[in-house]
């Protein structure tokens, strides 16, 4: 019996094909809402509580966001379900004029959105064209409905010079005095991302320590507000080389199981734990075909390709198979050690990562 479970299932997909996106790409599918009644019941009797989600990638895509949250929230439980992200559809925002007055009454008092730089850049990243406009009038519209928008910057090495466009548009829009008009504050912050799914694309054009004082300087205080940490390089992380020695001397293996876990369920139905990029390697089953409880025995017993490796194989090896003592790149220790594993599960002869991206020439 687990404490908790959570599942999100892609019900609708997603209108962008964000060139960084963690979770990859995958086509849209339209999930039967049934469906989201067929999980609960199925998973509810292996956990204390349960939450379930209709969607893993863009929040409120569905005509039907409403009824469907609502249905969700009848579904989960005895525990109180979470309330709403402060994550929400730009496309949405731009084409519903009653989805932000939904969302605050709903008590959202602030909404993330990602730019990259500039309109064009962004909407190269966002994968759609108008993308950027898009933020832009969304920002509006957040603002008029009293929720203040937060805005994150993915950077690297392609996108890094287009950060003062971002903070001249911060300071022409007076962020800032708006969202103190409106009772709150307003936040940015510039990070890397996590190297999996689309964003490991980047991987030869990924930060290191000299590009941290290229950030401007409202970013960078931004930044360090809002991950409460004294220096970049707290956020950004360690070097690569410095974290590949570091993992030579490791014998450790490690058990992904938690007793409060987060099941993604695509439109085929496959089901994948909510720790890295869902893809083959992590792949638990299909909900549809085999049923909850021997996708829980697979999560359980670590027999995804990746749990397995994870746990029988020193990560000491995963370093040796695929580090790199002479780069600077800048990560996370977690993080880091997801991409080594992903490198070793794959390079074993392993399928791909679905959603794959294909590297587009620097500029």
């Amino acid at each position: 019996m687990f404490h908790s479970i959570t599942l999100a299932l892609d019900m609708k997909g997603c209108p962008n094909r964000c060139k960084h996106c963690w979770m990859g790409w995958s086509p849209n599918g339209d999930m039967p809402e049934g469906d989201l009644a067929a999980a609960a019941a199925d998973f509810a009797p292996f956990a204390e509580t349960l939450e379930i989600d209709d969607w893993d990638r863009e929040p409120d895509y569905s005509d039907r966001y409403r009824e469907r949250w609502e249905l969700c929230c009848q579904l989960s439980g005895p525990r109180p379900r979470q309330p709403h992200f402060e994550l929400a559809s730009v496309w949405r925002l731009v084409r519903d004029e009653d989805y932000a007055p939904w969302l605050a009454g709903l008590g959202v008092r602030a909404v993330q959105l990602t730019l990259f730089g500039g309109e064009e850049t962004t909407d190269w990243y966002t994968g759609r064209r108008g993308a950027y406009r898009e933020i832009l009038q969304s920002m509006d519209i957040l603002l008029k409905n009293g929720i203040a928008p937060r805005v994150q910057v993915f950077v690297s090495k392609r996108n890094l010079a287009e950060l003062p466009l971002v903070e001249a548009l911060i300071k022409k829009l007076d962020l800032d005095r708006r969202c103190r008009e409106i009772g709150r504050e307003f936040s940015c912050f510039v990070h890397q991302g996590s190297c999996d799914g689309g964003n490991r694309q980047f991987y030869d054009e990924w930060v290191t320590p000299e590009d941290l004082d290229r950030i401007p300087e409202r970013l960078a205080t931004g930044t360090l507000n809002h991950f409460r940490a004294g220096t970049l390089l707290e956020v950004f992380g360690r070097t690569e080389g410095e974290l590949c020695r570091e993992l030579l001397a490791d014998e450790s293996t490690f058990r992904y199981v938690s007793d409060d876990p987060v099941f993604f369920i695509d439109s085929s139905y496959d089901v994948y734990p909510n720790i890295t990029t869902p893809s083959p390697i992590w792949r638990l089953g299909n909900w549809k075909r085999d049923g909850a409880k021997a996708v829980l025995d697979a999560y359980v017993d670590s027999r995804s390709i990746a749990q397995r490796t994870r746990l029988t194989v020193p990560v000491r090896r995963l370093a040796e198979a695929h580090g790199n003592p002479d780069s600077r790149r800048l990560f996370g220790r977690d993080e880091y050690i997801e991409l080594l594993l992903h490198r070793y599960c794959t390079a074993a002869g392993q399928p791909q990562t679905a959603g794959t991206v294909v590297r587009p020439k620097a500029e």
